[in-house]
Order: structure tokens, then sequence, then C-alpha cells
């Protein structure tokens, strides 16, 4: 009798992404180690009060690097692992949909902090494409407001000082709970509530690897760390949990 591939959660950050040329944010050359005046561009309270933080983060999002960028080996292992036939979940901390740019199943990765693709108004409510809001940038308006009501557009991403959307962070936990296996991949571990699905998956008794440069606050009680490349170091796991799982 085959056995069952076990269900396997993967928690990924900013530093899955770095290989596709989106920098991250607290690593060495990340966003806010470079320049950390920028934070105030996530942070809703300015974002919502200052409007020159909208209009540089508008400059922003017309210039990320996430709009042309493609899927890396690490992204793509992932795929492969899902083909292989294991129940794979992703849980992605990033904005940039490069997961499913690679081919991963849309309705098995779970954007916890929202799409830059999408923006909402902090008004109405009313939700757009970046796009067609970027059009607008490009067009002479440094900050663009709500067609229908003047209010504020936001991004369809969570920002500092905002709470996660309850129905994915709900399932964000009911997945780290059913899961045997458990990967943080490129993720510093210091945003909560993010962070605390490695705590529900320990608790319950998955095996968890932590992947990523810099040392997190899970890695002593971690199964494994590992320090290599991420592009390097996931197609190898995905290897060998293949290798130990044939069909």
């Amino acid at each position: 009798m085959t056995e069952r591939k076990p269900m396997i959660a993967v928690l990924t950050g900013a530093g899955i992404s770095t290989d596709s040329g989106i920098p991250d944010f607290r690593g060495p050359q990340g966003v806010w180690t470079r320049d950390p005046a920028a934070e105030k561009m996530f942070t809703y309270e300015y974002y919502m009060s200052d409007p020159a933080v909208r209009r540089a983060s508008w400059r922003a999002r017309a210039d990320n690097a996430a709009w042309t960028a493609q899927p890396n080996p690490a992204h793509l292992a992932l795929v492969e692992l899902e083909r292989a036939g294991f129940p794979v979940r992703i849980i992605t901390q990033n904005i940039d949909g490069l997961h499913q740019k690679a081919g991963s199943t849309p309705r098995k990765v779970l954007e916890l902090h929202g799409t830059m693709f999408t923006v909402r108004c902090m008004g109405c409510g009313e939700h757009g494409t970046m796009r067609d809001a970027l059009d607008r940038v490009e067009a002479g308006d440094p900050d663009p407001a709500c067609l229908s009501c003047g209010g504020i557009l936001k991004a369809g991403t969570v920002m500092f000082g905002e709470n996660l959307d309850g129905e994915s962070l709900a399932q964000a936990g009911a997945i780290a709970k059913a899961c045997r296996v458990f990967w943080a991949v490129g993720t510093s571990l210091m945003v909560q509530p993010a962070a605390s699905l490695c705590a529900i998956a320990m608790t319950e008794g998955a095996k968890t690897t932590i992947v990523n440069a810099q040392p997190t606050p899970y890695d002593p009680v971690a199964d494994e760390v590992i320090r290599d490349p991420i592009g390097e170091a996931l197609p190898r796991m995905v290897a060998a949990l293949i290798a130990a799982h044939p069909s």
C-alpha cells in the first residue's frame, strides 16, 4: 500500500522573491534597511494622513519590480511539489503574485497580506485594478482619488496598523494546525500574526524547517534551520521529499 503523502504548509516571505529581483525589507539590502523612512509608505496612519506619503507610495508602486518579475527556482519548486501529488498549501506574506505566476493553483495560495494588483477606496469600499490607478498617475494625477466618492485609494494590501482579514487568518491557522510538514521560507518570523503560524504548526507536531538567511525567533525550536540561498535550498528540499514519498 502506497504511503499517504503528508500535508505541507509553506509560509513564504519577501526572501523567496529576492532572486526574482524584488528586494526584501529587513535584509542587508532591504528597502527599509537602505531607507528607514520608506516604512511610512507601508504604515496605514501615515498613508491616510499625509498626502506626501501617498504621492511617494504611488511613485513606488509604478516602479515596483513585481510588474516585470518572473518566478525563480524556489517558486517553481513548490509547483513541482504540488504536481508530484503532495497536498500543498502556500501561505504567503508577499503581495507579488509570483506563486500563481509560477503555476501554483491559485486556490491553494493564501495571500495573507493581500495583493498589489488591486486598489480599494477607503471611503466607499469600491475596488478596482492597480493598473487603472497607475494609468491615472502616469497621466499626471500624483494622488488619484476614488472616482465614485473622492475617497483615498489604497493598494489591496495590508499595511502596518491594519488588521488582517479575519477569514484569511482563520484559514491560515487551520492550515498550520492540519499540516504535518511546515516550511517557513524567506520570512523573518517577526511580523505577527503571520509568525504565530509557525508556533501553531509546532504545537500540533508538524516537522518544521526554517529557510532564511538571517536568524529568526523560532530558530531554537525548529526541527531544522537552513541558511543556504533559498533558490538552492528549496529545490533540494522538494527533491528530497519527493524521493522519500514516491508515487
